[in-house]
């Protein structure tokens, strides 16, 4: 009985095998990909998170919250502007600006008048605590945060929005 050998005829005689890729190849493929990231990426819109929506909501707080600190503190009367439009809420004790993004919806349900003179874009807080007191809402598809301000005790508070 003859035994057969172990490679095929063909690898023995030298010629090449054609199975697998070659490192070129592979290269290339990782190559074409790169590129294919690199312009579909940057189209991808970023939207802002659950979570940024709620640090947003946080920081209005904090800043609404710091501003009555302030005046109950100083003993005088601190007003906090809120620009629903340009997304933009300030300080008016240290004018810090907090800056919202485009893709999240500002909407702000402010007192016409407040203490005998006309309020409309701020938010006011009193020497004795109290305020004129307001509503933020801040939004995106499916969720939301209403920054709301008592207008008798000045509290403010954070309640979450189910949107449809």
């Amino acid at each position: 009985m003859e035994r057969q050998p172990t490679l095929p005829a063909a690898r023995a005689r030298g010629a090449l095998d054609t199975r697998g890729f070659a490192l070129i190849e592979i290269l290339c493929v990782l190559a074409i990909i790169g590129l294919l990231a690199a312009i579909i990426l940057p189209a991808i819109p970023r939207t802002t998170t659950r979570a940024k929506l709620e640090s947003y909501a946080v920081a209005t707080a904090a800043l609404l919250k710091a501003d009555r600190s302030t005046a109950l503190r100083r003993q005088v009367r601190v007003a906090t502007q809120v620009d629903a439009e340009a997304r933009a809420i300030r300080s008016g004790v240290t004018g810090r600006v907090l800056r919202l993004p485009n893709d999240v919806t500002v909407q702000a349900m402010l007192a016409a008048r407040c203490a005998d003179r006309a309020a409309g874009r701020t938010i006011d807080f009193f020497p004795s605590g109290m305020s004129c007191g307001g509503v933020i809402a801040l939004a995106r598809p499916g969720m939301g945060y209403e920054v709301r301000v008592n207008w008798l005790t000045g509290g403010v508070e954070i309640v979450a929005q189910k949107l449809l």
